[in-house]
């Protein structure tokens, strides 16, 4: 606390011309008041006074007495409005039901009746909106009794202070931000070991995990709007209280990424098991990537909010973050290509983990699915790695995607029967197949094809109505074997290739 008051003191009124419009840094409330609160917290109300809008010629005791009154009325109960809550604007809030000129930035007293602390805007030297305490909260603190006696008690008393405050304000707050974690953590807690003794199955449980994700963070992030809510009632310097609030609004942010990441994650577990018991294999390629999206965006916010919070300008740093992306994504194109061929691949489906397929010259089982590329494991067991780019692209034979097997061999029967026993040996086939109870009925057909060189070729055409491949080859097998002894039992022969050589005897006798 002390280094970061220490790095934030103001410039010296000497510097040359590149310095800032306004050497005080009151071209904003948030400036304003950011600035009053380093002169308060170093008890140099001389530099104080100049964010007061006085007329010129007031006499400078004068001016440093309003500012110890100020301090005084805030350290007694007296708010001011959050950091993050201050606007940065240069003209203020014009949603505030206030004039353009004015801008509310706390009240004199904890109460509802209490005087608000109101900033009136002017232009500087070089026309720039200079803010500084208006005249209305002025004529309220030259109302307010003298400090001079509380302030020479203070001295003799001699308190120790860190970076402008009294340490016994320092433990007072940071013991109440504290307890109220620990209260609501043990809270927490409690639940937790009441859901688990309740809930059947808590592994299996969706609401126990949601529970189990959100309560942690959830405490902290409590237990910060519990403080932020409490603080004004709480008698204690006002730096230490505004120098609390501003920080503490990084531990909320960091809270409410926590929660967001840890629910992020119990809903992925939650809907991947349950894409994986209704075997459901690509859905949980496209949750894996959902998730690894959602939490990269949840941690560029709260990274924004963050370094919002410390006083940075995040516009000029995400400009450069656009432009480092552009240089990036022509740097690494391949890679840029790799992953919308991998978006690509998870939305459209062309084939899940686990499918039998045929992906170019490449044949076998995926194994994977990645952000990066696709392996697939060969019938000879190795195991090949393909660009998502370059697979995407491809032609894609899934085998896995097929309803029903073709049933289409070619029988021929030998030569040398009756058109009458052929056209038996047909109706004998087609009957095999009209039989079988996996064996498609409709369009299940046996026909005599054509009259080749060794056989005549009896063309069969159905569907096997199995899905597995491994299934279908058992199908397939019984279905020859009923013809081929179905075919034997009515005197047909199956057909092999055979040649007849005629001799001629010459007329000479040779």
């Amino acid at each position: 606390m002390a280094s970061s008051s220490a790095a934030q003191i103001l410039p010296d009124p000497a510097e040359p011309a590149s310095a800032p419009a306004d050497v005080y840094g009151r071209e904003t409330p948030r400036g304003t008041v950011t600035g009053l609160l380093q002169a308060l917290a170093s008890q140099d109300y001389a530099r104080a006074a100049h964010f007061f809008n006085l007329p010129a010629g007031e006499d400078g005791e004068a001016e440093a007495e309003l500012a110890r009154r100020l301090q005084d009325a805030l350290d007694s109960g007296g708010t001011l409005l959050p950091f993050a809550a201050l606007s940065d604007d240069p003209f203020g809030r014009v949603d505030d039901a206030l004039p353009p000129d004015r801008e509310r930035v706390g009240a004199l007293g904890s109460d509802e009746s209490a005087a608000p602390i109101l900033l009136a805007r002017n232009e500087g030297a070089e026309g720039a909106p200079i803010w500084g305490i208006s005249q209305d909260t002025i004529e309220e603190l030259r109302e307010l009794p003298p400090v001079a006696a509380t302030r020479e008690e203070a001295q003799e008393s001699q308190p120790i202070t860190v970076a402008g405050a009294p340490l016994v304000d320092w433990i007072l707050l940071v013991g109440i931000a504290g307890g109220s974690f620990l209260l609501l953590w043990l809270m927490s807690s409690v639940i937790l070991v009441f859901l688990r003794r309740v809930v059947a199955d808590p592994e299996r449980s969706a609401i126990y995990r949601f529970v189990c994700a959100a309560l942690p963070p959830l405490s902290l992030f409590l237990a910060v709007v519990t403080f932020q809510m409490s603080v004004g009632t709480i008698d204690a310097s006002i730096v230490a209280r505004q120098v609390l609030l501003r920080y503490i609004g990084i531990v909320a942010w960091l809270a409410l990424a926590w929660f967001a990441l840890r629910l992020v994650d119990a809903i992925a577990r939650v809907t991947a098991a349950r894409m994986e018991r209704h075997e459901r294999r690509q859905a949980v390629s496209i949750i894996a990537l959902l998730r690894r999206s959602a939490k990269v965006i949840l941690l560029a916010i709260a990274l924004v909010a963050i370094l919002d919070t410390f006083g940075l300008d995040v516009t000029t740093g995400i400009a450069a973050l656009g432009i480092g992306g552009i240089a990036l994504a022509l740097g690494a194109q391949k890679t840029v290509e790799n992953l919308v061929g991998s978006v690509t691949v998870i939305a459209d489906r062309p084939v899940q983990v686990g499918d039998f397929c045929r992906v170019g010259e490449v044949v076998g089982t995926v194994e994977d699915i990645g952000m990066r590329s696709t392996r697939i494991r060969t019938n000879e067991r190795t195991l090949v790695t393909i660009p998502n780019g370059d697979f995407s692209s491809q032609k894609i034979e899934n085998y896995a995607a097929r309803d029903r097997f073709l049933f289409n061999p070619t029988i021929g029967v030998e030569y040398g029967i009756s058109p009458a026993k052929l056209q038996e040996g047909v109706k004998i086939i087609e009957q095999v197949l009209l039989e079988h109870d996996l064996v498609e009925n409709e369009g299940a057909r046996a026909r005599l094809a054509e009259f080749a060189d060794s056989s005549l070729d009896i063309e069969v055409w159905s569907y096997i109505t199995v899905t597995d491949f491994a299934e279908s080859r058992l199908i397939r097998q019984e279905l020859l074997f009923a013809i081929f002894e179905k075919l034997e039992e009515a005197g047909l022969s199956i057909a092999y290739p055979t040649q007849k050589v005629h001799l001629v005897r010459s007329e000479d006798g040779d």
